[in-house]
C-alpha cells in the first residue's frame, strides 16, 4: 500500500526528471492521504509551475503557506511566479517574507536582486547580489549579475574584478 511519503519522493523523482505533469497526480493522492502536509502542497505547486500552470501553482503555494507560513521555499517559488508575471511589488513582498523566516539564502537575495535589477533600482539590486556573494563565494549567477550591476552604476572596476572571477 502506497503511503504519502512514498508517493511524495515518487513526485519529487519525477519533477526533478522534467516529468512534472506525471509527478502532479501523485501529488495530489499524496495529498488526499494527508491534506495538512505542507510539504506535499509545496512540491505539488513547483510541479505545477514547472508545466507553467501558474494559477493551481499560486493556489498550491497559498494552501502550503497558510498550513506553515514560515516555509522559505514556498515564499520564494511564490515571488518567482509574479515575478515570471510581471507582479514585481507581490514577489518583492514574497522574497522579503522567505527571507524573514530566518533563512539567509543566496538564492533568495539573488531573485531578490533581479527584481530590484529589473525596476532599474541598481544599488538595491548591487546589495542583494552582494549578499548572495557573501553568503555563497562561488554562486555564478550572483556573480554575473553582481558584475552587470556594476557595469550599470559605472562602477567598471569592480565590474572588472566580477569578470576575472567569472573567468576562474
Amino acid at each position: 500500500m502506497e503511503n504519502a511519503s512514498i508517493l511524495n519522493n515518487s513526485g519529487i523523482a519525477l519533477t526533478e526528471a522534467n516529468r512534472p505533469f506525471e509527478a502532479i497526480s501523485l501529488f495530489q493522492d499524496a495529498i488526499i492521504l494527508e491534506p495538512e502536509n505542507p510539504l506535499l502542497w509545496l512540491n505539488l505547486g513547483i510541479a505545477q509551475q514547472k508545466t507553467g500552470d501558474y494559477i493551481d501553482a499560486i493556489e498550491s503555494f497559498q494552501l502550503c503557506l497558510a498550513i506553515d507560513n514560515e516555509l522559505p521555499e514556498a515564499w520564494q517559488s511564490l515571488g518567482l511566479i509574479y515575478f515570471e508575471m510581471n507582479e514585481f511589488y507581490l514577489a518583492e513582498n514574497c522574497y522579503k517574507s522567505a527571507l524573514s523566516c530566518g533563512e539567509n539564502d543566496p538564492k533568495t537575495w539573488n531573485n531578490l536582486g533581479v527584481l530590484y535589477f529589473n525596476k532599474e533600482e541598481f544599488e538595491e539590486a548591487r546589495n542583494c547580489f552582494e549578499k548572495a556573494v557573501s553568503l555563497s563565494p562561488h554562486f555564478y549567477d550572483a556573480l554575473f549579475n553582481l558584475r552587470d550591476v556594476c557595469r550599470e552604476l559605472g562602477d567598471f572596476r569592480a565590474a572588472a574584478e566580477f569578470e576575472r572571477l567569472l573567468s576562474k
